[in-house]
């Protein structure tokens, strides 16, 4: 089947043809790094390493670059709140923090994030603070094109000019004339109230280490310019995918959009967004106490349970978070690692298959492949791969090894291209310490058997009881016993 993505700007399901044969360039929005990562900014990378991951299990070359807005608004403030007297600092926060040294432990925090999640680093992660003199650049082009403005008052700002850009909209097919001001500046200085500041003077009272020398006066990038700079110097003026969540299409990707194609980029060829994450079917507020950070997820769950939940739906939907969400979630791995526990136990360890036969699993195999192929339906996948966990459980209690060892490799397979089996502290099929237990079980269920056929019931009971406080759950059987770990 044909590789199908749902493209934002064309508001259709589209084929998916690289520019380049057999490489694809993906630039999905990272963390402005004000603060700890919240659950949106984890659906959102959870969701672009399935699409990586997949597109790499296709046989295609992928190149990530995910960027960091290190200098904001919202870091400024808060750098800045740090240093007044009556500061209280809530935990993990530092008082007379500066901006710099803020952006960077939070930028940390979500690196830690990620990888505690199996997120997969990206190819490249650029600073927005790094890219500077490119940013420049694209200024001037703006300038010269016609496209981009000095404020009118002096400040130092200088401005997109939306109405000379008749494309303006079309991202989220909007009328110019029915949008909002642009809030990122004073208004004064702009021709119309919702052109946007692509050059920030320095204002009074902020830090000269925030400044910038620059042709328009000292100051730093607006937020949308940062994306566009980065991305053509990594990816180049046309690349294959743009991402990031669903609330970031205005004005963020708008503004991108518009700025690169007015200085004669053509820019991304498919525009992929996720979707929100709700709480009980309410949007997140701390105002009025309804969120939940991965922080405390990972305190309610181990980190498989928590990325299955975040990427099980499909990535465009709204993911809600219930009480019972991990609960439920948690119940689904322990079905998938219950059945490789005992399928391991069985024939030694997981070993790959090498010429990717998979015989009576096949038929999964392909469903779950055909479901990933069309538009990334991960529900559609993860019941493919739930099928085959029951096909697998089945045949181990029929005694048709070949069939549970064929559904054996296909769910190590389905779990990897979703990346479940690259989370941090997960634990591999087969290691060495897995093969040293098997060999110890079984040595105990042969003493036990011996024990059963001479009918000495207390020393058979002696040995399972013992297995048991070892927790390993032995199960007897008409071809004899067989035994798996117990679950948390």
């Amino acid at each position: 089947m044909t590789l199908r993505f749902y493209d934002t700007a064309s508001a259709e399901v589209r084929n998916f043809v690289p520019i380049v044969d057999g490489k694809v360039s993906l630039y999905y929005c990272g963390a402005t790094v004000q603060g700890m990562p919240h659950v949106g900014h984890i659906r959102s990378a959870i969701a672009f390493d399935q699409l990586t991951r997949w597109l790499e299990y296709r046989g295609l070359r992928v190149t990530v670059v995910r960027n960091v807005t290190d200098i904001d608004d919202k870091i400024l403030a808060k750098s800045e709140a740090s240093f007044a007297p009556d500061f209280s600092p809530e935990p993990g926060e530092v008082a007379g923090e500066e901006w710099w040294a803020l952006a960077y432990r939070y930028e940390r925090e979500f690196l830690k994030a990620y990888d505690t999640l199996g997120v997969s680093r990206p190819t490249y992660e650029p600073r927005a603070t790094g890219h500077i003199p490119e940013m420049h650049a694209l200024i001037q082009q703006l300038i010269d094109r016609g496209h981009a403005y000095p404020a009118l008052d002096d400040s130092g700002d200088v401005y997109f000019d939306v109405r000379s850009w008749d494309k303006y909209g079309a991202l989220t097919r909007q009328n110019i004339d029915d949008m909002q001001a642009a809030p990122d500046a004073d208004p004064r200085g702009k021709k119309d109230p919702r052109d946007f500041a692509l050059w920030k003077g320095s204002k009074e009272g902020e830090p000269a280490t925030a400044s910038w020398a620059s042709p328009w006066g000292a100051g730093r990038p607006g937020w949308h310019l940062e994306c566009s700079a980065m991305v053509t110097k990594y990816l180049g003026a046309a690349f294959d995918i743009h991402g990031g969540g669903l609330d970031l299409r205005f004005p963020h990707h708008e503004n991108e959009m518009a700025q690169s194609q007015a200085a004669g980029h053509p820019f991304a060829n498919f525009w992929m967004h996720n979707g929100m994450v709700t709480y009980q079917g309410e949007k997140m507020s701390k105002s009025i106490g309804n969120t939940i950070s991965p922080a405390e997820m990972l305190e309610l769950a181990p980190p498989r349970v928590v990325r299955y939940y975040l990427g099980q739906a499909h990535y465009r939907s709204v993911l809600d978070y219930r009480p019972t969400s991990l609960q439920e979630a948690a119940a689904a791995v322990e079905r998938i690692d219950g059945f490789l526990a005992k399928a391991a136990a069985r024939f030694g360890g997981y070993t790959g298959i090498a010429d990717g036969n998979y015989g009576s699993a096949s038929t999964s195999i392909n469903a779950f492949c055909e479901a990933m192929d069309d538009d990334l339906n991960v529900p559609r996948a993860l019941a493919a791969l739930h099928d085959t966990v029951r096909a697998g459980n089945t045949a181990l209690a029929e005694g048709d090894n070949d069939a549970a060892r064929q559904a054996m490799h296909a769910v190590v397979l389905m779990a990897e291209v979703l990346g479940l089996n690259a989370v941090a502290g997960s634990e591999a099929v087969s290691t060495r310490e897995a093969d040293a237990l098997r060999v110890l079980v079984e040595a105990q269920l042969a003493a036990r058997a011996a024990a059963r056929a001479d009918k000495d019931w207390v020393a058979s009971d002696a040995i399972r009881d013992t297995l048991n406080q070892a927790g390993v759950v032995v199960e007897d059987g008409p071809d004899g016993a067989t035994w798996s770990l117990k679950r948390d």
